[in-house]
């Protein structure tokens, strides 16, 4: 299938912010056009976000990025059109009651109505959806999904799809309006090894032929352009830079993509408090001071101790779910 040439992607000091901390920040990335780029990293960890705000679907906090002529945050719409996601659960769901054909020509006329000229919408009916078949045949080579080898052809539901035909179904749709980008979330998500390998060599040849492409990922390929994603560790956020797969240097071996802040020891792990100083012994005739059971200053009781770790935990809490927010909040709007 013919491409246009590929968006370059590149990205400075890019981080995300939730309701409640941030998701990821201090993004690094340089990708040239035509390249092949991964995010990789656990579940939970700003992945997503991080695909959407390069695509324009969820507004940076801080930072900048250039996708092609368009810099973001300012420009997100014009990224929109350049850019167009495969599956991304949540956003961009496939409709299950529908067949493959069904699903196809539904992307089809989404294209047409709005981003052809407007002069394509009183072309004569036939020559319509002549063209509409045409894009659909292309978009299913370039997917490599062949509508012949599945249990119903074109009538088969898309419930009953395997999912690497889902993803190419979903990949097919999305070249329908030949993107500079092509963004998919969760690649290799319950695929076999085999099926995993499939998989990327379809986002390979679609590279290859000058389509930029991202994926999120739990293990990229050795020769795609990575972006880790990782938990927060106790030094607090470091910055996240890009690199190939397989050549890590020494400049970049202890960075990597964190999100939140780390939270204060707290209980058994608290520094100790210092002594208090002993009392002066009362002078011959004065009565003793009776003791007191009042904690010296600087002294952690046990009430302080579950205070203070009630308060860690509900740090941590709010730091792992700032992600979701904020997918939450792309999502609503």
């Amino acid at each position: 299938m013919d491409s246009p040439h590929g968006a370059a992607v590149k990205a400075e000091d890019f981080g995300i912010k939730g309701p409640r901390g941030w998701v990821v920040r201090g993004i690094g990335l340089d990708a040239r056009p035509g390249s092949l780029i991964a995010i990789e990293g656990p579940s939970g960890t700003g992945r997503t976000c991080l695909l959407l705000a390069l695509t324009g679907r969820m507004k940076p906090t801080e930072g900048h990025a250039e996708i092609g002529p368009h810099r973001l945050p300012k420009k997100m719409a014009a990224v929109r059109r350049i850019a167009a996601l495969g599956h991304v659960p949540g956003v961009n769901d496939l409709d299950q009651a529908l067949t493959v054909a069904e699903q196809l020509r539904e992307g089809a006329l989404l294209q047409r109505r709005y981003d052809a000229p407007v002069r394509a919408l009183f072309r004569p009916r036939a020559e319509r959806r002549a063209a509409a078949e045409a894009r659909i045949q292309a978009a299913l080579a370039a997917a490599g999904l062949d509508l012949a080898t599945l249990p119903k052809g074109e009538r088969t539901s898309v419930r009953d799809l395997e999912r690497l035909e889902a993803v190419r179904l979903s990949v097919a749709i999305a070249l329908l309006g030949s993107p500079r980008l092509l963004a998919l979330d969760d690649l290799d998500l319950k695929l076999s090894d085999t099926e995993r390998t499939e998989a990327w060599a379809l986002l390979r040849s679609i590279a290859a032929a000058g389509t930029t492409v991202l994926a999120v990922c739990s293990e990229a390929p050795a020769d795609s352009v990575v972006l880790r994603t990782g938990p927060q560790d106790e030094e607090g956020p470091r910055e996240g830079a890009a690199e190939p797969k397989g050549k890590r240097t020494a400049a970049t071996s202890d960075r990597k993509i964190t999100w939140g802040a780390a939270a204060k020891p707290a209980g058994p792990d608290a520094e100790p408090a210092e002594p208090a100083e002993p009392a002066e012994e009362p002078a011959d005739g004065e009565p003793e001071p009776e003791p007191t059971t009042k904690p010296a200053a600087g002294t952690a009781t046990d009430t302080d101790a579950d205070a203070d770790a009630h308060r860690s935990n509900d740090t941590d809490n709010d730091d792992t779910k700032g992600a979701d927010d904020a997918l939450a909040e792309a999502g609503r709007a």
